[in-house]
């Protein structure tokens, strides 16, 4: 009888595609992957630990599993059981504890339980840790691709240099066999994912750039969209590229953080606002249609009023999409937590629907100029009161009544008008 085997992702890209890969690791003829929400013999959890919001999912996500079936084993992995093994140890519906390297053994421990005991924690030092595990997502529609992992830049806010380790990434050839198995499935699109993919190769004579020719050249990928690159990273000879490809997407994602230099500062980011607004005029000159989306992390300790205004102002002059909002969490180790706070809770709350506010008027600007427009959708599967859901190469969703000959398929579709959830409807 297979023993049954469950899986829940929280977090990032980098995230989906290593739970994909490790999911692969399981042999068929021995593991049936269930649902997360039904009754498993096994459940594995790869976790978050970005925001105090995503260590608190993790545990929900194992007393909710441990409910369901109060003998299964339970797996805490990744991010979380990195930076705090001995919090996640502790709790009572944890049995196995892995960190980022451990992870990709867990058939091996599934497979040699150790009996009733103490939870059982493997957890490697990623300080000097130069391994770089290959992975990417299996998905009909799209895949994630992890290319890089790890960051050496230590801003003062976040702790992923501690989740991940050091920045590290396989060579092109070894990236380039893993996008071909890519190619040879049913998926449409790739995304690149990693910490920091613009770190490519960093310490040899390679270079992110010089992945991107190769992987353009890969038989079998259609579409290409490359996910977040730090802006002092993402070079003209890139943003080139880009423009002149049929594979690669106008779809760009431009972390920011703050609009102010002096919160860029304190947060230890490596690039000004001017370089920033550089970055974004460069994509618009070359790709007027491309999407470009930002990061914005508010309530930072350092940041005024007078300092939230002038990001706020920041991106309302320059022209991006959409922005991804995040409220400022202390995390352990940071520097940040030595640093004054002068932003409470609530002030945090106000600044961040202000800003989600700007996304939204950003974004519908951004749809209605491409209104008239003729863009290729990607159809995807997910079916919803009768409708689904694509998106343009420029990172347009787009809706459709049901078909099921649509599914995964490339299609030209017109952008008439925008309905009224502000979305187009082919």
């Amino acid at each position: 009888m297979k023993k049954r085997l469950a899986f829940h992702t929280l977090g990032c890209k980098l995230n989906f595609s290593e739970t994909s890969t490790i999911a692969r690791m399981f042999p068929k003829s021995e593991y049936e992957i269930v649902d997360f929400k039904s009754e498993a013999d096994y459940y594995v959890i790869n976790s978050c630990s970005v925001t105090g919001v995503a260590e608190k999912k993790c545990k929900t996500a194992a007393k909710q599993a441990k409910k369901r079936n109060p003998d299964a084993m339970v797996t805490m992995m990744g991010c979380f059981s990195q930076i705090k093994p001995e919090t996640v140890a502790r709790f009572e519906a944890v049995d196995l504890v892995l960190g980022n390297e451990d992870k990709f053994n867990l058939p091996e421990y599934l497979s040699n339980p150790q009996g009733e005991r103490a939870t059982e924690v493997y957890v490697l030092d990623l300080a000097k840790s130069k391994v770089f595990s290959p992975a990417y997502s299996t998905s009909r529609t799209r895949s994630f691709l992890k290319v890089q992992d790890g960051c050496d830049h230590f801003c003062t806010y976040c702790s992923i240099p501690f989740a991940r380790g050091r920045s590290r990434s396989g060579t092109i050839a070894q990236t380039i066999a893993k996008a071909k198995e890519v190619g040879r499935t049913d998926t449409r699109e790739i995304i690149l994912t990693g910490v920091n993919i613009g770190d490519f190769g960093k310490g040899t004579e390679e270079s992110f750039y010089d992945l991107l020719v190769e992987l353009e050249k890969v038989p079998g990928i259609e579409r290409i969209r490359i996910s977040s690159v730090e802006p002092e990273l993402l070079t003209d000879e890139i943003i080139e590229l880009v423009a002149k490809s049929k594979v690669f997407l106008p779809h760009f994602h431009l972390p920011l953080q703050s609009g102010c230099d002096k919160t860029l500062l304190d947060m230890k980011r490596f690039y000004d606002t001017a370089l920033y607004a550089n970055r974004v005029e460069k994509i618009k000159n070359l790709l007027p249609h491309a999407c470009i989306a930002a990061d914005l992390i508010v309530g930072f300790p350092t940041e005024t009023e007078e300092d939230f205004a002038q990001t706020k102002q920041f991106i309302a002059d320059l022209p991006i999409s959409y922005v991804h909002v995040f409220t400022y969490s202390q995390r352990e180790n940071t520097n940040a937590l030595r640093m004054q706070n002068v932003v409470s809770p609530p002030e945090k709350k106000k600044r961040s629907q202000r800003l989600h506010e700007l996304s939204e008027r950003k974004r519908l600007q951004f749809y209605r100029e491409n209104i008239g427009t003729t863009r290729k959708v990607l159809w995807e599967a997910e079916v919803q009161g009768g409708m689904m859901s694509g998106w343009t190469e420029n990172y347009i969703k787009v809706i459709t009544p049901y078909r099921s000959d649509l599914e995964n398929t490339v299609q030209e579709v017109k952008l008439k008008e925008l309905n009224i959830e502000g979305v187009f409807e082919a």
